[in-house]
């Protein structure tokens, strides 16, 4: 059989988008952001080490509006990556293959991801 007479594996622009297919999307999105934001947390914690000043300018940066909206996005990508990946140790167990299994457990995922992240900053803000 040549090559151009082998059939090819279906592909995104066969499939339909489904709720599923976008939450492993993001899944794999929001590992490497929190690849990337450690680099931030490494700065942070490089820079306390080194001292006041550097230490200053890092927290200064942190505190701009544009840092918060680094560390927000960083901490709902921390916890959807959890909640997701509770989920997938379920499947790895053989549970929740169910349709409706699955996409209620995807709507969990994301109200999860959601709730956690707001308790983080609430609590981080000594709201509660």
């Amino acid at each position: 059989m040549t090559s151009r007479d082998r059939p090819l594996s279906p592909h995104l622009q066969i499939y339909r988008w489904q709720w599923t297919m976008l939450l492993s999307i993001v899944h794999r999105m929001t590992g490497v952001a929190l690849s990337v934001g450690m680099l931030l947390l490494v700065w942070w914690l490089v820079a306390a080490s080194l001292g006041p000043v550097e230490f200053a300018d890092a927290q200064a940066f942190m505190d701009h509006w544009f840092g918060r909206l680094i560390l927000f996005g960083f901490t709902w990508a921390l916890f959807y990556h959890l909640s997701n990946g509770i989920r997938h140790l379920f499947w790895d167990a053989g549970r929740g293959y169910e349709l409706q299994t699955g996409y209620g457990s995807a709507w969990l995922v994301v109200l999860a991801s959601l709730v956690l992240t707001g308790l983080a900053w609430l609590a981080g803000y000594g709201i509660i």
